[in-house]
C-alpha cells in the first residue's frame, strides 16, 4: 500500500504521519545503502510494508523512523521530545547494539541483537512488527552484499524471522521472507521450481475452473454468501514438502489449492459437507482449526479431496473475519488493545503472544548462543490439542506428557 493511501485512510493521524515522513526524509535522504538506495527510500518501504498489513499509525511511524537513532546524530533526548516515549521505545527496540559495546564476534553480536529484539518485543509486540517489515525490505538489497553475508542473513531469516511471522499468524509476510531467502540460498533450485509451478498453474487452471463451477452448482441452492479463490502455495513451502515427503516436484499433488470464504461458521461447515459429498476426502488431511485455533489466532478448516476426475485439491474454508486474521495475523487484533470494550479480545491477544514472555523468563541465565537455540526450539514446535474434563481445549507442544497437561490445567 502506498503511504499516501494509508494517510488518507487515517485522517485523525494525518499530520503526525506526514511530520514523520518529512523528519525521516530530512535526516535519512543523504545516507546511501550499498544498493544505491537512500536510507529514506528504505524507511519509506518499511512503512509501506507495515501500512499494507494494516498496522496502527504508531507502528507505521516507528517503521519510518527505525534507522534514525542508529544511523544519524539525532540524540535520544531530542527524538523523545519530538515523538514521545511510545515511538521511542519501539525504535530503540529495533536498534542494533552499537558495534563498540564489546569485542564480540559477528555471530555473537548477531545472537545478542536477536536476544535484545525478543526482549523488547515482549514489552511491546510492535517492535517485532517493525523488524519483520525491515527484514522484508532488506532482503531485496541482499545481492549487493558479499556472498557469505547473503547466506548468513538468508538462513537467519528462514530460521528466526519467518517462523516468528508464522507464530504471529502473518502468513503473507512469512511467505515473502521464506521465498526471498530461499532464492538467495539456492537460486538455481528456486528458478527451477518457479518455472515448474508456473507451468503447473497454467496446466491445472482449467481443472480448477471446472471444480469451482461444480462447487457453485452445489452451494448456490443454499442461498449463502461465499467467494472462492485459487491459492498457489509459496515456493519455499513446496520445497519443504518435497523434502519432508522425499518426493520430486512431479509427485507433489496439492501444489495448487483453493480457499472458500463465507460469512459465518455455520456456513463453513455446510460448505464442508457439500465438498465432502461431491468428492473423496484424503485420509488424515482434515484439520479443524475453527474448533481448535492455532496459537497465533489462525482459524480455518483444512481438507484435501480427490475430485471425480481424479484431481487432488487442498481446500481451506473460513469466514471473512478468519481470513482477515489469516492475512494479517496478530496485527489484525492489535487495535483491540486500544479499546476498553474488548477485554475478552485483549485477553485472547495477550494469550497469543505469551510465548514471547516465556522465552525471556529463562534468558537471563543463558548466554546469547543458548538463548538463540532455545528460541529456535520454541519457534519450531508443533501443537497438539487436549480436552480438559470440563471440555476446554488446551494447546501443548507435540510430545508433551500428562504431567505437562496437568500443569497447564492447574496454573
Amino acid at each position: 500500500m502506498e503511504l499516501t493511501k494509508y494517510i488518507e485512510a487515517n485522517p485523525l493521524h494525518k499530520q503526525q504521519i506526514t511530520d514523520a515522513v518529512l523528519y525521516a526524509e530530512n535526516n535519512l535522504k543523504n545516507l546511501k545503502r550499498l544498493s544505491g538506495r537512500t536510507y529514506f527510500q528504505h524507511a519509506l518501504a518499511v512503512a509501506e510494508n507495515l501500512a499494507e498489513l494494516n498496522f496502527d499509525y504508531v507502528t507505521v511511524i516507528s517503521g519510518l523512523l527505525h534507522d534514525v537513532l542508529e544511523d544519524t546524530q539525532i540524540t535520544r533526548e531530542d527524538f523523545l521530545t519530538k515523538f514521545g516515549s511510545e515511538i521511542t521505545t519501539i525504535v530503540e527496540g529495533v536498534t542494533k547494539l552499537k558495534k563498540y559495546t564489546s569485542v564480540m564476534s559477528d555471530d555473537a553480536r548477531r545472537n545478542e541483537n536477536i536476544r535484545k529484539l525478543i526482549i523488547a518485543s515482549a514489552k511491546d509486540i510492535r517492535v517485532i512488527f517493525v523488524k519483520l517489515a525491515d527484514r522484508m525490505d532488506n532482503l531485496t538489497d541482499l545481492k549487493f552484499l558479499p556472498a557469505e553475508k547473503i547466506k548468513k542473513i538468508s538462513q537467519e531469516t528462514i530460521d528466526i524471522y519467518a517462523p516468528i511471522a508464522h507464530r504471529l499468524g502473518i502468513y503473507k509476510l512469512k511467505a515473502h521472507l521464506e521465498d526471498f531467502s530461499f532464492m538467495n540460498l539456492n537460486p538455481q533450485l528456486f528458478s527451477e521450481l518457479s518455472k515448474k509451478i508456473a507451468f503447473r498453474e497454467i496446466e491445472q487452471q482449467h481443472i480448477l475452473d471446472d471444480i469451482v463451477e461444480t462447487l457453485k452448482k452445489n452451494i448456490d441452492p443454499l442461498n449463502i454468501q461465499y467467494r472462492i479463490k485459487s491459492r498457489p502455495k509459496n515456493i519455499y513451502s513446496i520445497f519443504r514438502k518435497m523434502e519432508k515427503q522425499n518426493k520430486p516436484f512431479e509427485e507433489i499433488q496439492d501444489i495448487l489449492g483453493m480457499r472458500i470464504i463465507t460469512a459465518t461458521v455455520e456456513n463453513c461447515y455446510s460448505i464442508l459437507g457439500i465438498l465432502h459429498t461431491m468428492s473423496s476426502p484424503v485420509p488424515e488431511t482434515f484439520t479443524d482449526y475453527i474448533a481448535n485455533p492455532k496459537s497465533n489466532m489462525y482459524q480455518s478448516i483444512h481438507t484435501t479431496v480427490i475430485m471425480p476426475d481424479g484431481v487432488t485439491v487442498e481446500v481451506q474454508i473460513r469466514t471473512e473475519e478468519m481470513h482477515k486474521t489469516a492475512s494479517y495475523g496478530i496485527a489484525a487484533h492489535w487495535k483491540y488493545k486500544d479499546t476498553e470494550k474488548s477485554s475478552v479480545k485483549i485477553r485472547a491477544f495477550d494469550e497469543k503472544i505469551s510465548w514471547l514472555a516465556s522465552v525471556i523468563e529463562w534468558q537471563e541465565n543463558n548466554n546469547s548462543n543458548e538463548f538463540l537455540a532455545g528460541l529456535k526450539a520454541e519457534l519450531e514446535f508443533d501443537q497438539i490439542f487436549v480436552f480438559t474434563p470440563k471440555g476446554d481445549i488446551k494447546s501443548l507442544p507435540a510430545g508433551s506428557t500428562t504431567v505437562d497437561f496437568a500443569y497447564t490445567v492447574h496454573t
